[in-house]
């Protein structure tokens, strides 16, 4: 480990000083004294996952105010709205054109900035303020693709901070905590909506549906100035909930985790994503992964083809996303134990399609419901797919802020088509959705089974190498 101080602070740490070193500033101790190093550590990983946490409440309203639309189509939005063929598809699609659009650019911005904690809450903010004012069906049309606009700022932007902080070894159980925030957003706001739309109907003279809106964005708006104060900044911006040896340690930890790179302007950067066949590779097996699990945008209507009303429907799709989430943690915690990610992303997807062919055969109301729980658990491979791309890009900082706002981008194009995947006329037992889900998801292991063969023969030249010039064992990529 270096010696060189990486964070220069007035005042003079004994705990660093130990070493008889002349610094301005704190030192890390030498490698010889990993006891201290791990003091430290700990410390500081205890710090940022409480604010990872945080994280967490914000993705879970970032996938509320994207899919409230599903729970408000059981209390008459369709209706009020005059909705017809598959102008609802269209509106669930529309969003993730703007979230298409604006990832990429968002990202390489993000990298560039010293405070991403006020972008994305100011991000946040100005989604929440949009989903309040959602009336007319053509209002909700152009402000759910402003919407997708300005949301696409936080996934991969958040996926990124974490990269910024987190070492590979440590990545894949935080990604999962916070996507699974999704799961714990398809779980909270199916209850918060059956308790809105059947306690607030009528109440002003507002319809339910206008409720959930109106709640929703507001309490967005609320969490959102609280985030400026909890969500981190990067390890090279100073922090007050930081001390100086774990500002320290958290820069050195980077150091350590990815080569040095020269700065690059922010187009030969993106120019170098785009030349890189990896990024394609990957954002496409993730945007046919993405249409598989599409079912998740439309989960209270698969729900009520069960025959309940609407607020035992709503109630029903809890529990499958519950298990969904806790699952996700046992996976993605094995995942980086063993270091294995190709097999964590096929279980959970080989999951799914048995959950997609029980739906199929049966249209009884306990196995149907069955069926659900087994698809819920195909989210999780998701997770996995997007820390693999961090672990694969992982040498350059900014290549990976373009590489991964690409692929997840991309995979935003699998929600943009499969909405259409849906249709009422295929309901209430939607074999033939349930058909493209299992294609799409076999098509997703596929295409990753190839790139880990590729990544097992870059593994196994780095090797041949390092034995023929008797170099130490250096980088290899995670399979």
């Amino acid at each position: 480990m270096s010696d060189r101080p990486l964070l220069v602070v007035g005042n003079y740490n004994p705990y660093y000083g130990a070493s008889g070193r002349s610094s301005n500033g704190p030192t890390l101790p030498d490698k010889s004294d990993e006891q201290i190093r791990s003091i430290v550590e700990k410390r500081l990983l205890r710090k940022l996952d409480l604010r990872v946490a945080f994280l967490v409440l914000v993705y879970i309203m970032n996938y509320m105010d994207r899919t409230n639309a599903a729970a408000a189509r059981l209390r008459g939005f369709e209706e009020d709205l005059g909705m017809t063929g598959s102008q609802f598809n269209t509106l669930m699609s529309i969003l993730y054109v703007g979230y298409f659009l604006t990832q990429v650019p968002s990202n390489m911005f993000l990298d560039r900035m010293k405070r991403p904690s006020l972008y994305l809450s100011s991000c946040m903010a100005i989604w929440g303020a949009l989903t309040v004012f959602i009336g007319t069906y053509h209002t909700v049309l152009i402000l759910r693709f402003f919407i997708g606009f300005v949301e696409a700022a936080f996934y991969p932007g958040a996926v990124f901070l974490l990269s910024r902080w987190y070492k590979r070894n440590e990545l894949g159980l935080r990604t999962a905590l916070l996507a699974c925030g999704s799961s714990v957003s398809n779980a909270f706001s199916t209850l918060m909506a059956s308790g809105i739309l059947a306690g607030l109907d009528g109440t002003l003279g507002f319809t339910g549906w206008r409720w959930l809106f109106f709640v929703e964005g507001t309490l967005t708006i609320v969490i959102a100035s609280s985030a400026i104060w909890i969500l981190p900044d990067f390890p090279s911006t100073p922090s007050v909930w930081l001390s100086p040896d774990e500002q320290t340690l958290a820069k050195q930890r980077m150091e350590e985790e990815v080569a040095a790179a020269s700065p690059q302007r922010d187009f030969l950067v993106f120019a170098e994503a785009l030349m890189d066949w990896r990024v394609w590779w990957l954002g496409a097996a993730l945007a046919l992964m993405v249409a598989s699990l599409s079912f998740g945008n439309f989960f209270p209507t698969l729900s009520a083809t069960m025959g309940y009303n609407t607020t035992i429907s709503l109630l029903l799709c809890a529990p499958p996303w519950i298990l969904g989430t806790a699952t996700s943690f046992i996976v993605a915690r094995h995942s980086d134990a063993t270091g294995d990610r190709f097999w964590h992303i096929t279980g959970p997807l080989l999951v799914g399609i048995i959950g997609f062919m029980i739906a199929i055969s049966t249209m009884n109301t306990a196995i149907r419901y069955l069926s659900l729980f087994f698809m819920t658990q195909a989210q999780v491979a998701f997770v996995i797919s997007l820390t693999w791309a961090m672990n694969t890009l992982s040498q350059s900082q900014s290549k990976r802020a373009a590489a991964v706002a690409l692929i997840n981008s991309m995979g935003s194009i699998g929600n943009i088509g499969s909405s259409y995947f849906w249709p009422s006329s295929w309901g209430p037992s939607y074999v033939n959705s349930y058909l493209i889900c299992i294609l799409t998801s076999v098509m997703s292991i596929a295409m990753c089974w190839v790139f880990r063969e590729h990544l097992s023969r870059c593994n196994e030249a780095a090797a041949a190498k390092e034995r023929a010039l008797g170099l130490p064992e250096g980088f290899r990529y995670l399979l």
